[in-house]
């Protein structure tokens, strides 16, 4: 049956929806330290995806107030990420900061809501997504549903165990990016301790049918495989983000 042509004029008019989903804080069990989201890998795709028209809401397991690793934060003492200006306006800006600090639990999460997801990494993922059933369930629903689904950084994590109805791994016949093992390296290197419980790129090539791929240490690196999309580290949020533009439009 033919929709009504006000219901066609609706949909054509309707801007496109986005949910970036963000790790819950927690405490690393390597180094101690508070963890959560990086600010750059929320905060770049949000602002490209606004720049497009595109309405974006900010989802995590849990729900409620999230909180970015210390090192990428802008004013964070350490100065890492001192030149990072988008996500220091982010943080400044009180409707912006209203996102983060009340995150949608992904319970309440409909995919039908929505036309994409960005599930975006930092240091907590390692924890609060890779064995999460909810996350798993959520990733799934998006990529089955035919829904446009990006995954960056350390929160590629989750696709070493999310499968598809199935029972297949969702990466299985995909070639996909992932956090690399130079850039883990460095990161020990730069803070004189091992940070991470694994490495994602071990994991990942120890993994049968699937082609992970990585590019050159800390550059922007995104890899498209149909409505799969992946970002190496947090460089390449921006350019997730452009993926899942081109195609999904606007």
């Amino acid at each position: 049956m033919a929709l009504p042509a006000s219901v066609d004029i609706l949909n054509s008019e309707r801007p496109k929806r986005v949910v970036i989903v963000a790790s819950n804080p927690a405490v690393s069990e390597q180094t101690g330290w508070p963890i959560g989201f990086w600010w750059a890998e929320l905060s770049h795709p949000f602002w490209e995806f606004t720049e497009h028209g595109y309405e974006v809401d900010v989802a995590s397991p849990a729900g409620g107030p999230l909180q970015g690793d210390a090192f990428s934060d802008p004013r964070d003492k350490s100065g890492y990420s001192a030149e990072d200006l988008i996500s220091l306006g982010f943080i400044n800006s009180p409707a912006h900061m209203s996102l983060v600090e009340n995150s949608k639990p992904i319970a309440s999460v409909r995919v039908d809501d929505y036309d994409g997801a960005l599930f975006v990494g930092g240091q907590g993922p390692m924890y609060t997504f890779w064995s999460d059933d909810r996350v798993h369930a959520l990733v799934t629903g998006f990529y089955e549903a035919g829904k446009v689904t990006a995954v960056i950084c350390h929160a590629t994590c989750v696709l070493l165990e999310t499968r598809l109805s199935d029972g297949r791994l969702l990466v299985e016949g995909k070639t996909w990016t992932g956090f690399a093992n130079s850039e883990e390296r460095f990161a020990d290197d730069f803070v004189g301790q091992k940070i991470q419980p694994f490495w994602i790129e071990d994991e990942a090539k120890n993994l049968d049918k699937t082609n992970f791929i990585v590019s050159g240490r800390f550059k922007p690196h995104a890899v498209r495989d149909g409505n799969l999309i992946t970002g190496q580290q947090q460089y390449s949020g921006r350019a997730a983000a452009r993926l899942m533009i081109e195609a999904l439009g606007t």
